[in-house]
């Protein structure tokens, strides 16, 4: 039996040093900045591979009951609950090609969620699907948000190939006029926006990258035409190519691997190390999961939910990485119950880290071979700093004579991009394809960013009025001055690891703030005193988490090493807390936002 071993004072002091010291080789003056948008002269690489072509058709000028902007599982969810409810005309607007979302897009070889299936699919019990993998591979996540789509019959007046480009409410009508890209202004009574926070990818601003002569693509655009093969493998086409990557966050480490076994040589170039940890994935019985239990997953998912929000939940269910690091999840949350606070917790808490930090950094040096590779991809940083990944093809990938591990952390990045091939600390390295993993700009997608102008009553801009007062919303979901505009996401409300839940009780509030409008007459829109009520509760136990991501890594958690400063923007005391709350006031308060129609319909 092995013994845990627990840092003493010395051994924390010298953590916090090195963690320091590689914390400052990757900080970058210019944060953020140093990405640059698939868009303009780079569009081509947000360009949708899955169609041959957009099909023409004649704008829509009709009316709708309900608009959806986004067909991820938030769009396919609010789409479901309202069928529950009884919605007649639900119209979900998707840039993609068909329903996915974020499952749409991303098709690469070796994609796998990294939340246990039984939990991450939404409606397992209303559709009654038991998934076959414990973590399931893309495509099986596709086919089940088409499944929910087709069996809530989301199809017919789904625009697909199509994105909103504005929304403007019509006080004679008392409907929101949806425009879109190609040439819709179709009248909806309400309209709920999901347009998600990770949709647009990004690239690194690495100079000459537009003067490259070999074959280059996003992750999120996987070009199967040149690769070959399929997300199991068989990627015959890199047969003979030098192969250059760029990301080792989640995505990297799922498809550096399914590279390793096709291409000639594969360059991984590594800014910062992930913290990869065990994944054990195996296919799965329903018997595994007690699928032969009416309500069994939400039983299942709802046991998930307390455990990574800090609640007590008796038997861990799912059991996983997840759940046995539940602990450490208090930073990366916002909205995490904490059952203390002060020095005693922050100090219990800094040595749990650190034996958790220890032991993948082991994990580390009993994988790899070489003393020098595994040195370099040793995560030196709190467990909260990144989104952690999982793995048991990952390290042994490094093993191989083909994979060959470039570290950038000293040149802040690739230094530049050549006609054949990426520079790193003077030296060339030759390519005959790069591919960025580089992930997604968070928040640029959708309202929030600006790309989606919305004008509410007396054409109210929605980004400006918030400019001027900070955001304004009850419970994260409606606002004053926008009535019958419901926003799903995170703002204003409880997150956790596992969104599709967050998302699944979004979308339940959503069709019931839908459902009594209808049955009252009414509009949805809340007073302000209501938005300064729901201000006040979140600002009155915002947890301070701004001085341990100042101490991160840089990553899209941190604004890239520029630090996340403390807000009140998210409900402060866990997701099973928030969800109680929402259905509390469902039952007792939902009158309160609505107002009489001035419009007979």
């Amino acid at each position: 039996m092995t013994t845990t071993h627990l840092p003493d004072p010395s051994e924390l002091d010298a953590l916090r040093q090195r963690y320091s010291l590689e914390r400052e080789r990757r900080v970058r003056p210019d944060g953020a900045r140093q990405y640059r948008p698939a868009e303009a002269d780079f569009g081509y690489y947000a360009a949708d591979p899955y169609v041959g072509g957009v099909a023409g058709r004649e704008p829509l000028k009709d009316t709708v009951d309900v608009a959806v902007v986004g067909g991820g599982f938030g769009g396919i969810l609010a789409g479901a609950r309202m069928r529950q409810q009884g919605v007649g005309r639900v119209r979900i607007v998707e840039k993609g090609g068909d329903f996915g979302g974020t499952w749409y897009w991303n098709r690469y070889p070796g994609i796998h969620c990294d939340i246990e299936s039984h939990v991450y699919l939404p409606m397992l019990d209303e559709t009654g699907y038991v998934p076959e993998w414990k973590y399931a591979p893309g495509e099986e996540i596709r086919r089940h948000a088409v499944r929910i789509a087709a069996k809530y019959d989301l199809y017919p007046d789904a625009l697909f190939s199509t994105a909103v480009t504005s929304l403007t409410w019509d006080e004679a009508t008392e409907t929101w006029i949806v425009a879109t890209d190609r040439g819709d202004a179709f009248h909806a009574t309400y309209v709920v926006t999901s347009t998600g926070t990770m949709s647009e990818p990004k690239l690194p601003g690495i100079p000459g990258i537009e003067s490259f002569r070999g074959h280059t693509f996003h992750t999120s655009r996987w070009d199967y035409t040149y690769t070959g093969g399929t997300p199991e493998g068989g990627l015959d086409g890199l047969k003979g190519k030098r192969v250059g990557i760029v990301g080792t966050g989640a995505t990297g480490v799922q498809v550096i691997p399914m590279l390793a076994e096709d291409a000639e040589h594969v360059y991984v170039f590594q800014r910062t190390p992930s913290s990869v940890d065990v994944r054990d994935n195996r296919r799965t019985t329903a018997e595994d999961v007690g699928a032969d239990r009416e309500g069994w997953a939400h039983e299942r998912r709802e046991n998930f939910l307390r455990i990574v929000s800090g609640e007590p939940a008796g038997r861990d269910l799912v059991a996983d990485g997840w759940t046995a690091s539940a602990a450490l999840l208090e930073k990366l949350l916002p909205s995490f119950r904490r059952a203390q606070d002060g020095p005693s917790f922050e100090a219990g808490y800094e040595v749990a880290d650190a034996v958790k930090m220890n032991e993948l950094r082991a994990r580390v040096e009993r994988s790899v071979d070489d003393a020098a590779t595994a040195e370099k991809l040793k995560p030196w940083y709190r467990y909260a700093c990144k989104r952690p990944t999982f793995s048991d093809k990952y390290y042994a990938a490094f093993n191989r004579d083909n994979v060959s591990l470039v570290d950038t952390a000293d040149s802040h990045g690739i230094e530049r991009i050549t006609e054949h091939g990426a520079v790193v600390g003077g030296r060339t390295y030759e390519l005959d394809c790069l591919i960025f993993a580089t992930g997604f700009s968070v928040g640029v997608s959708g309202i929030l960013s600006g790309k989606l102008p919305v004008h509410g009553r007396g054409g109210t801009q929605l980004l400006q009025a918030w400019a001027q007062q900070g955001p304004r919303t009850l419970h994260g979901f409606t606002g004053n001055g926008f009535p019958n505009l419901i926003h799903m996401g995170s703002l204003h409300n409880a997150s956790s690891v596992n969104f599709t839940h967050v998302l699944d009780e979004q979308a339940v509030h959503a069709a019931a703030l839908v459902a009594a409008a209808e049955a009252g007459r009414a509009v949805v829109e809340p007073s302000p005193e209501a938005e300064d009520a729901w201000l006040a509760v979140l600002a009155k136990g915002a947890a301070d988490h701004e001085w341990f991501h100042a101490e991160c890594t840089p990553g899209y958690y941190n604004r890239e090493g520029l630090g996340r400063p403390n807000t009140a923007s998210a409900f402060p005391h866990g997701a099973v807390a928030f969800h109680e709350l929402l259905r509390q006031w469902r039952e007792e308060s939902i009158t309160e936002v609505l107002r009489p129609r001035t419009i007979k319909r």
